[in-house]
């Protein structure tokens, strides 16, 4: 193996150890071993990439992954990693939301809360009296930008936190309608709260609902007047960390654990409080998951 390629595969390796939720469930020195035995001759970083990944499955938090440098200029380029956020007003003054997963650059973020924001206001005409929050075609991304849409519903103060392998907190929470992380701000600008930012929240969910899309779930759990819908999530509730590495690859690592308002920590698929079949997308001419969200918002008062 060449100097460069070792030094490489060597600091991808010290990463994971340093960082990975799961560093204290895995015997290093033998990940070291069998990773370099994987990279064999290597003579360049590329070579080293397929030792990397089986390192990276070993962690078995089912979340982290390596990009190579093409795809991870991709992540960060402008092409939209995103479909649009959707909203409307519902029956009995009811406000429906889709918010789906976003990644990609400054600007295809910008874009997405700007509209998201705008999908809002049209959705609380006239006053909303509850919300349904649609995940159910979430598959993650920047957890921020979503929070930025639904910070105005989700109300002010502290909606959740990272947990670390050492147990250490990092807290979420909104202010003023944006989201900021141990009082720090993610880079949002503010927005009026709907509804007081305390109306009743349906939130729906599925098998499909992951990663950023479960941190948004997550958020939403332990939270006055709501109340979730549909199936458990895809399992991985888990916050990444991106390593760019020598080459211009990126290191995707799991290194936080999400937890809810009330400090529950989720590691596995979030089962929702009603568990509904869902058939969007399965060919059903119903969707009983909105139908038993808008059924429970409108035993509260206002929207009797």
């Amino acid at each position: 193996m060449s100097d460069e390629a070792r030094s490489y595969l060597s600091t991808a390796l010290t990463v994971m150890e340093n960082n990975a939720l799961r560093r204290d469930d895995v015997d290093w020195a033998e990940v070291q071993r069998t990773a370099f035995t994987e990279a064999g001759r290597a003579q360049r970083p590329g070579d080293t990439y397929r030792a990397i990944e089986a390192a990276l499955a070993r962690l078995g938090d089912g979340h982290s992954g390596f990009y190579d440098p093409k795809r991870a200029k991709e992540l960060h380029g402008d092409e939209q990693f995103r479909n649009p956020v959707e909203g409307r007003a519902l029956a009995g003054r009811m406000g429906y939301l889709s918010l789906p997963g976003v990644q990609g650059s400054e600007k295809v973020l910008q874009q997405y809360v700007r509209e998201g924001r705008d999908v809002v206001a049209e959705a609380n005409r006239p006053n909303a009296c509850g919300w349904v929050i649609d995940l159910r075609r979430n598959r993650g991304g920047n957890m921020w930008p979503m929070l930025a849409v639904v910070g105005p519903i989700l109300g002010d103060g502290d909606i959740g936190s990272f947990v670390d392998a050492d147990s250490k907190k990092t807290v979420w929470s909104i202010e003023k309608g944006s989201p900021r992380l141990d009082s720090e701000s993610t880079g949002w600008e503010t927005s009026p709260p709907v509804g007081g930012g305390s109306a009743p929240v349906a939130v729906l969910t599925s098998r499909s609902t992951a990663s950023s899309g479960e941190a948004v779930t997550v958020a939403f759990r332990g939270r006055p007047d709501t109340r979730s819908f549909g199936e458990d999530t895809t399992g991985v509730p888990t916050g990444n960390a991106q390593h760019r590495l020598s080459d211009g690859a990126i290191l995707n690592l799991t290194e936080v654990m999400d937890a809810d308002r009330t400090g529950r920590a989720y590691d596995g698929p979030i089962a929702p409080d009603q568990p509904v079949v869902d058939n969007l997308g399965r060919g059903g001419s119903k969707d009983p998951v909105l139908e038993a969200a808008t059924e429970w918002l409108s035993e509260h008062p206002g929207c009797a």
